[in-house]
């Protein structure tokens, strides 16, 4: 038996007014649009939008702010890879080195992409990481029926939930922003993204910093933290969580804007557990993942490849730690259209079929082009067109697969070469940079003062001797750069091809940039000087001193 009610007010923006059932004498009411009802006492009122303390403690310009029920928000990063195709993926290095946990924690080779293309600051991909570990505010906005009253209360993680429950959370509040706010979603090819947990390599590739920091930090234990643990992680003792679970955002975030990503509420990952085989994953699935520690873990076990496995039930009843939350990932699908499904059909079908030899030899200037010579991935092709033995066909296409798995290793570590010759010509040009600006005043001044001795006294000849070997010296020193510098130029020009290098300077440029490095200063001097020598074959020592000079002034 109910009645229905219309609430007699004028809706805000984006809320649609809906009647409200009363059942056995308790008002019930739907959340709608952007917004919600609440109750106070026996009146009903709108819900206010939250304030940005209640999501987002320590807003920065860049931060990606996604609608919530009940006038609600999360906060996300961005986590630039920087590849723009499709099919293009990062290598990097995850696990660890050392410790004794190796078959957890082993070392090993993992591959990254973005879900979404950008255009700034270069050609990239992207995906987004929240800012935050899940707040119990922001769970009981999408979980429960009526709308929580934001307070700091509610501002700890959300711990003491199932897998299964951050999996049904994740659906909901798909469910509700498609619904409600499908425009607030990033795209990809025109289809909106989706919300969940992350893999274990996108979280990891997160919580190091990305292309934030250098390589050589992106391999230390945790992310660089030059004001001390304390003021980035939540770990046992009473000089950090003293045995609590803290509110969100408190402290430092990583170099990403990430916070908490060690320590407070261990985390739960999106694939199953398993063993590290040294060079590949055990190829049994377990239970599920939790990584990063949480406040009950020691200082000195805290680590970026800190993971554990947890069992989905306990007893009965699903497996809820008080120790464990969860952050979302956002991303997009791979497979977004039947242009986009061309497109990546058409970039595997080139994956290991490039040239047997070294193409990065140009030819002469003014020399005729010769039509590049088939590869063999290209002859088999041909060879297997015209086959009709079955038997003998499908080995040899064993052996064309074979081969362009092999090809395509070969050109994953080409591409990491020529980075790395990359990052060493940028370095040379900001050294040559500043030995010139060392050497050059020194030789005007020797110049000016001492390139006339005739009627110099002994003292003025005593400080031009005392010049000469400070400029002397100098001297040595830009030769010896300027040699390094041309030597690099020389030498990468006999390996690689322009076409070769062209799409690694983007690459490169992407990770200087993001770590805010001056080198990608430098990298433009090196890419200009490097791209010339390519065309013209032609030593200009004076040119490029003085291109990287410019770049840094």
């Amino acid at each position: 038996m109910f009645k229905t009610l219309k609430i007699e007010s004028k809706p805000l923006a984006g809320f649609k007014l809906k009647t409200v059932a009363i059942v056995k004498g308790t008002i019930k009411l739907s959340r709608v649009g952007l917004g919600g009802l609440l109750l106070v006492g026996s009146q009903t009122v709108m819900g206010a939008p939250w304030d940005t303390k209640f999501f987002n403690p320590k807003p920065v310009e860049d931060d990606v702010i996604l609608p919530m029920p009940c006038e609600g928000s999360m906060a996300f990063r961005k986590v630039l890879v920087p590849l723009d195709k499709p099919l293009d993926d990062l290598k990097v290095t995850l696990g660890s080195e050392s410790g004794d946990l190796r078959y957890l924690e082993q070392a090993h080779p993992a591959f990254i992409a973005g879900s979404f293309t950008t255009d700034k600051p270069a050609p990239g991909r992207y995906y987004l990481m929240a800012k935050y570990e899940l707040t119990e505010l922001q769970y009981q906005a999408v979980m429960t029926e009526s709308c929580p009253r934001p307070s700091m209360k509610l501002m700890s993680p959300q711990v003491s939930v199932s897998w299964f429950e951050a999996m049904q959370f994740s659906d909901k509040y798909n469910v509700w922003l498609r619904k409600n706010a499908l425009e607030a979603l990033p795209k990809e090819d025109k289809v909106p993204g989706f919300v969940r947990l992350p893999t274990e390599v996108e979280w990891e590739f997160a919580a190091r910093g990305g292309n934030t920091v250098s390589p050589t930090d992106f391999r230390a234990t945790t992310y660089p933290m030059a004001d001390g643990m304390n003021k980035h992680v939540w770990f046992a003792g009473s000089q950090s969580s003293n045995g609590k679970l803290q509110v969100t955002g408190l402290l430092q975030p990583n170099s990403l804007g990430l916070h908490d990503m060690l320590g407070n509420a261990d985390e739960m990952m999106f694939e199953s557990f398993r063993f590290n085989k040294v060079d590949r994953f055990h190829g049994q699935a377990g239970g599920y993942v939790v990584r990063g520690g949480n406040y009950t873990t020691a200082e000195a076990d805290m680590r970026t490849s800190w993971r554990q496995e947890q069992i989905y039930y306990r007893g009965a009843e699903p497996n809820r730690l008080r120790t464990s939350g969860f952050r979302l990932a956002l991303v997009a699908p791979s497979l977004t259209s039947v242009d986009r499904g061309k497109v990546i059909e058409a970039s595997w079908a080139k994956l290991g079929a490039g040239g047997d030899t070294p193409t990065g030899v140009a030819q002469a200037p003014g020399a005729a082009t010769q039509a590049p010579a088939p590869t063999t991935v290209e002859r088999l092709g041909s060879l297997l067109s015209g086959l009709k033995d079955d038997k003998l066909k499908n080995e040899l296409e064993t052996v064309r697969t074979e081969l362009r798995a092999s090809n395509q290793m070969r050109d994953e570590q080409r591409s990491l070469a020529i980075r790395s010759a990359l990052q060493q010509g940028a370095f040379a040009c900001s050294l040559l940079k500043r030995e010139a600006d060392f050497y050059e005043p020194l030789a005007k001044i020797y110049e000016r003062d001492c390139s006339k001795t005739a009627g110099l006294d002994d003292s003025a000849l005593g400080r031009c001797t005392k010049l000469k070997t400070v400029n002397d010296d100098r001297k040595k020193g830009l030769d010896l750069i300027v040699s390094i510098y041309s030597d690099g130029i020389v030498q990468a020009a006999g390996i690689y091809s322009a076409d070769m290098i062209a799409p690694e300077v983007n690459v490169q440029k992407q990770q200087f940039e993001a770590r805010k490095s001056t080198l990608t200063l430098t990298l433009n001097a090196y890419w200009t000087h490097l791209s010339g020598y390519l065309r013209t074959r032609q030593v200009t020592h004076s040119e490029w001193i003085a291109g990287c000079r410019a770049a840094l002034n």
